[in-house]
Protein backbone atom coordinates (compact mmCIF):
# COMPACT_ATOMS: atom_id res chain seq x y z
CA UNK A 1 0.00 0.00 0.00
CA UNK A 2 2.86 2.31 0.83
CA UNK A 3 4.39 1.56 -2.54
CA UNK A 4 1.11 2.53 -4.48
CA UNK A 5 0.72 5.69 -1.97
CA UNK A 6 4.02 6.95 -3.13
CA UNK A 7 3.34 6.46 -6.71
CA UNK A 8 -0.14 8.29 -6.83
CA UNK A 9 1.74 10.93 -4.73
CA UNK A 10 4.06 11.27 -7.19
CA UNK A 11 1.67 11.12 -10.31
CA UNK A 12 -0.37 13.85 -8.42
CA UNK A 13 2.83 15.62 -8.34
CA UNK A 14 4.06 15.33 -12.12
CA UNK A 15 0.61 15.85 -13.55
CA UNK A 16 0.66 19.22 -11.24
CA UNK A 17 3.70 20.49 -12.94
CA UNK A 18 2.77 19.28 -16.15
CA UNK A 19 -0.15 21.51 -15.80
CA UNK A 20 2.09 24.36 -14.60
CA UNK A 21 4.78 24.10 -17.33
CA UNK A 22 1.92 24.07 -19.90
CA UNK A 23 0.36 27.48 -18.17
CA UNK A 24 3.96 29.01 -18.99
CA UNK A 25 4.62 27.75 -22.14
CA UNK A 26 1.26 28.80 -23.48
CA UNK A 27 1.88 32.91 -24.67
CA UNK A 28 5.28 31.60 -25.52
CA UNK A 29 3.94 28.89 -27.92
CA UNK A 30 0.54 31.09 -28.84
CA UNK A 31 2.83 33.93 -29.97
CA UNK A 32 4.59 32.03 -32.11
CA UNK A 33 1.74 30.29 -33.76
CA UNK A 34 0.37 33.62 -33.81
CA UNK A 35 3.61 35.22 -35.66
CA UNK A 36 3.07 32.59 -38.28
CA UNK A 37 -0.43 33.05 -39.31
CA UNK A 38 -2.08 35.25 -42.02
CA UNK A 39 -3.66 38.74 -40.67
CA UNK A 40 -6.91 37.16 -42.34
CA UNK A 41 -6.13 33.71 -40.14
CA UNK A 42 -5.37 35.56 -37.34
CA UNK A 43 -8.42 37.93 -37.00
CA UNK A 44 -10.86 34.82 -37.46
CA UNK A 45 -13.36 34.30 -34.35
CA UNK A 46 -13.21 32.36 -32.58
CA UNK A 47 -9.04 32.75 -32.78
CA UNK A 48 -7.46 29.54 -34.28
CA UNK A 49 -4.01 28.18 -32.42
CA UNK A 50 -2.66 26.05 -35.18
CA UNK A 51 -2.11 28.30 -38.54
CA UNK A 52 -3.18 26.23 -41.97
CA UNK A 53 0.28 26.91 -43.09
CA UNK A 54 3.63 28.66 -42.31
CA UNK A 55 3.31 32.42 -43.45
CA UNK A 56 7.22 33.87 -42.78
CA UNK A 57 6.08 37.43 -44.16
CA UNK A 58 5.36 38.88 -41.02
CA UNK A 59 8.97 38.15 -40.34
CA UNK A 60 9.97 39.75 -43.08
CA UNK A 61 8.23 42.59 -42.54
CA UNK A 62 9.70 43.72 -39.29
CA UNK A 63 12.83 43.69 -40.79
CA UNK A 64 11.25 45.80 -43.64
CA UNK A 65 9.22 47.95 -41.09
CA UNK A 66 11.91 48.82 -38.25
CA UNK A 67 15.64 48.15 -38.30
CA UNK A 68 15.84 45.11 -36.29
CA UNK A 69 19.64 44.63 -37.22
CA UNK A 70 20.74 47.76 -35.98
CA UNK A 71 18.71 47.12 -32.67
CA UNK A 72 19.99 43.32 -31.92
CA UNK A 73 23.43 44.91 -32.26
CA UNK A 74 22.99 47.85 -30.08
CA UNK A 75 21.35 45.54 -27.62
CA UNK A 76 24.21 43.35 -27.36
CA UNK A 77 26.68 45.66 -27.46
CA UNK A 78 25.22 47.04 -24.19
CA UNK A 79 24.06 43.49 -22.63
CA UNK A 80 28.08 42.63 -23.14
CA UNK A 81 29.41 45.68 -21.69
CA UNK A 82 26.95 45.64 -18.43
CA UNK A 83 27.80 41.52 -18.30
CA UNK A 84 31.83 42.47 -18.66
CA UNK A 85 31.46 45.06 -16.34
CA UNK A 86 29.68 43.67 -13.83
CA UNK A 87 31.32 40.20 -13.68
CA UNK A 88 34.98 41.81 -13.61
CA UNK A 89 33.94 44.32 -10.49
CA UNK A 90 31.60 42.04 -8.96
CA UNK A 91 35.15 39.02 -8.75
CA UNK A 92 37.13 42.04 -7.12
CA UNK A 93 34.44 42.82 -4.80
CA UNK A 94 33.68 39.45 -3.50
CA UNK A 95 37.42 38.72 -3.50
CA UNK A 96 38.39 42.00 -1.22
CA UNK A 97 35.04 40.93 1.08
CA UNK A 98 36.53 37.20 1.27
CA UNK A 99 40.23 37.30 1.28
CA UNK A 100 41.50 41.12 2.16
CA UNK A 101 41.47 42.09 5.92
CA UNK A 102 39.98 46.07 6.73
CA UNK A 103 38.25 47.33 9.70
CA UNK A 104 34.49 47.22 9.31
CA UNK A 105 34.49 44.63 6.70
CA UNK A 106 31.13 43.16 7.64
CA UNK A 107 29.25 46.66 8.29
CA UNK A 108 30.78 47.91 4.33
CA UNK A 109 29.18 44.42 3.33
CA UNK A 110 26.46 44.50 4.93
CA UNK A 111 25.76 48.27 3.86
CA UNK A 112 26.56 47.21 0.05
CA UNK A 113 23.71 44.76 0.27
CA UNK A 114 21.20 47.24 1.76
CA UNK A 115 21.68 49.24 -1.45
CA UNK A 116 19.75 46.16 -2.76
CA UNK A 117 16.67 47.52 -1.03
CA UNK A 118 16.27 50.85 -2.84
CA UNK A 119 13.85 49.90 -5.95
CA UNK A 120 15.90 50.93 -9.21
CA UNK A 121 12.92 54.01 -9.92
CA UNK A 122 14.01 55.83 -6.92
CA UNK A 123 17.66 55.82 -8.55
CA UNK A 124 16.50 56.62 -12.13
CA UNK A 125 16.49 60.17 -11.92
CA UNK A 126 19.40 60.83 -10.43
CA UNK A 127 21.23 58.67 -12.93
CA UNK A 128 19.80 60.42 -15.90
CA UNK A 129 21.14 63.61 -14.82
CA UNK A 130 24.16 62.50 -13.74
CA UNK A 131 24.15 61.48 -17.31
CA UNK A 132 22.96 63.96 -18.82
CA UNK A 133 25.90 66.30 -17.08
CA UNK A 134 28.94 63.89 -18.70
CA UNK A 135 26.68 64.70 -22.55
CA UNK A 136 26.55 61.08 -22.56
CA UNK A 137 22.89 60.89 -23.67
CA UNK A 138 22.39 58.98 -27.13
CA UNK A 139 25.61 56.57 -26.21
CA UNK A 140 26.37 53.43 -25.32
CA UNK A 141 28.46 54.62 -22.62
CA UNK A 142 24.82 56.42 -21.33
CA UNK A 143 22.89 52.55 -21.81
CA UNK A 144 26.08 50.76 -19.54
CA UNK A 145 27.59 53.17 -17.15
CA UNK A 146 24.93 52.82 -14.56
CA UNK A 147 24.77 49.04 -14.63
CA UNK A 148 28.07 48.08 -14.63
CA UNK A 149 28.30 47.76 -10.80
CA UNK A 150 25.87 44.93 -8.58
CA UNK A 151 25.47 44.13 -5.18
CA UNK A 152 23.66 40.99 -6.18
CA UNK A 153 26.56 39.62 -8.27
CA UNK A 154 28.89 40.45 -5.15
CA UNK A 155 26.73 38.99 -3.02
CA UNK A 156 26.73 35.88 -4.87
CA UNK A 157 30.05 35.36 -6.14
CA UNK A 158 31.14 35.87 -2.12
CA UNK A 159 29.12 33.16 -1.19
CA UNK A 160 31.11 30.95 -3.90
CA UNK A 161 34.10 32.17 -2.69
CA UNK A 162 33.77 31.58 0.84
CA UNK A 163 33.36 27.72 -0.20
CA UNK A 164 36.81 27.82 -1.80
CA UNK A 165 39.35 25.60 0.52
CA UNK A 166 41.54 28.30 2.37
CA UNK A 167 44.14 26.23 1.82
CA UNK A 168 44.63 27.09 -1.37
CA UNK A 169 45.12 30.74 -0.09
CA UNK A 170 47.52 29.98 2.73
CA UNK A 171 49.61 27.51 0.40
CA UNK A 172 49.53 30.58 -2.71
CA UNK A 173 50.63 33.13 0.30
CA UNK A 174 53.89 30.81 1.45
CA UNK A 175 54.64 30.28 -2.44
CA UNK A 176 55.05 34.34 -2.47
CA UNK A 177 51.56 34.56 -4.80
CA UNK A 178 50.22 38.08 -3.92
CA UNK A 179 46.37 39.04 -4.15
CA UNK A 180 46.34 39.89 -7.71
CA UNK A 181 48.21 36.21 -8.64
CA UNK A 182 45.60 34.26 -6.17
CA UNK A 183 43.36 36.25 -7.39
CA UNK A 184 43.71 35.02 -11.22
CA UNK A 185 45.07 31.93 -11.15
CA UNK A 186 43.00 30.21 -8.19
CA UNK A 187 40.02 32.14 -7.32
CA UNK A 188 39.03 33.05 -10.91
CA UNK A 189 39.41 29.50 -12.50
CA UNK A 190 37.54 27.32 -9.57
CA UNK A 191 34.65 30.06 -9.93
CA UNK A 192 33.41 29.26 -13.27
CA UNK A 193 30.35 28.20 -12.37
CA UNK A 194 29.57 31.05 -10.65
CA UNK A 195 31.07 33.36 -12.92
CA UNK A 196 28.57 31.92 -15.98
CA UNK A 197 25.58 31.79 -13.98
CA UNK A 198 26.24 35.38 -13.05
CA UNK A 199 26.88 36.17 -16.66
CA UNK A 200 23.96 34.63 -18.08
CA UNK A 201 21.44 36.21 -15.77
CA UNK A 202 23.26 39.74 -16.47
CA UNK A 203 23.16 39.43 -20.25
CA UNK A 204 19.46 38.51 -19.74
CA UNK A 205 18.68 41.33 -17.44
CA UNK A 206 20.46 43.58 -19.76
CA UNK A 207 19.20 42.32 -22.89
CA UNK A 208 15.32 43.10 -21.81
CA UNK A 209 16.15 46.61 -20.48
CA UNK A 210 13.42 48.88 -21.63
CA UNK A 211 12.60 52.02 -19.47
CA UNK A 212 16.32 53.34 -19.19
CA UNK A 213 16.82 52.52 -23.09
CA UNK A 214 13.44 54.66 -23.56
CA UNK A 215 14.39 57.85 -21.23
CA UNK A 216 18.33 58.11 -22.51
CA UNK A 217 18.11 57.41 -26.70
CA UNK A 218 16.82 59.48 -28.82
CA UNK A 219 17.52 58.08 -32.62
CA UNK A 220 16.98 54.80 -34.37
CA UNK A 221 20.36 54.16 -34.56
CA UNK A 222 20.89 53.73 -30.72
CA UNK A 223 17.57 52.16 -29.55
CA UNK A 224 17.74 48.87 -28.37
CA UNK A 225 15.85 45.78 -29.59
CA UNK A 226 12.80 46.40 -26.72
CA UNK A 227 12.11 49.96 -27.86
CA UNK A 228 12.76 48.72 -31.81
CA UNK A 229 9.31 46.11 -30.50
CA UNK A 230 7.27 49.01 -29.79
CA UNK A 231 7.63 50.46 -32.79
CA UNK A 232 6.24 48.28 -34.18
CA UNK A 233 2.45 50.01 -32.93
CA UNK A 234 0.89 52.54 -35.10
CA UNK A 235 -1.26 55.11 -34.45
CA UNK A 236 -2.98 54.31 -37.44
CA UNK A 237 -3.30 51.00 -37.05
CA UNK A 238 -1.36 47.81 -34.97
CA UNK A 239 -0.64 44.32 -37.28
CA UNK A 240 -0.93 42.25 -34.27
CA UNK A 241 1.18 39.47 -36.67
CA UNK A 242 4.26 42.01 -37.11
CA UNK A 243 4.05 42.57 -33.22
CA UNK A 244 4.23 39.01 -32.65
CA UNK A 245 6.90 38.53 -35.09
CA UNK A 246 8.78 41.41 -33.67
CA UNK A 247 8.49 40.23 -30.37
CA UNK A 248 9.79 36.44 -31.56
CA UNK A 249 12.85 37.89 -33.26
CA UNK A 250 13.60 39.58 -29.82
CA UNK A 251 13.19 36.64 -27.88
CA UNK A 252 15.47 34.20 -29.81
CA UNK A 253 18.80 35.24 -29.07
CA UNK A 254 17.73 35.70 -24.98
CA UNK A 255 16.04 31.59 -25.64
CA UNK A 256 19.24 30.77 -26.98
CA UNK A 257 21.79 31.73 -24.67
CA UNK A 258 19.47 30.55 -21.63
CA UNK A 259 19.27 26.98 -23.20
CA UNK A 260 22.75 27.38 -23.53
CA UNK A 261 23.75 28.71 -19.86
CA UNK A 262 20.61 27.72 -17.97
CA UNK A 263 22.96 24.49 -15.80
CA UNK A 264 25.38 26.76 -15.30
CA UNK A 265 22.97 29.31 -14.09
CA UNK A 266 20.62 26.63 -11.86
CA UNK A 267 24.33 25.69 -10.58
CA UNK A 268 26.31 28.32 -10.00
CA UNK A 269 22.73 30.11 -7.92
CA UNK A 270 22.62 26.92 -5.71
CA UNK A 271 26.33 26.49 -5.10
CA UNK A 272 26.53 29.96 -3.81
CA UNK A 273 23.20 29.75 -1.68
CA UNK A 274 24.59 26.89 0.34
CA UNK A 275 27.07 28.39 2.47
CA UNK A 276 26.54 32.11 4.05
Amino acid sequence: MSIKKGMMQSAVVYAILVLLAAATLFPLLYTALQALMTPAQSSLYPPKLIPERLYLDNIRDVFELIPVGTFIGNSFVTAAAIMIGQVCIASMAAYAFVYIRFPGKSFWFILFLSTMMIPWEVTIIPNYLTIKSWDLLDSYQGLTIPFLASAFGVFMLRQFFLQLPRELFEAARIDGAGHLRHYLTIVVPLSRPAIASLSVYVFLNSWNMYLWPLLITNSDKMRTVQIGVSMLQFEEMSSWNNLLAGVIVVLLPSLLLLAVGLKGLVRGITAGAVKG
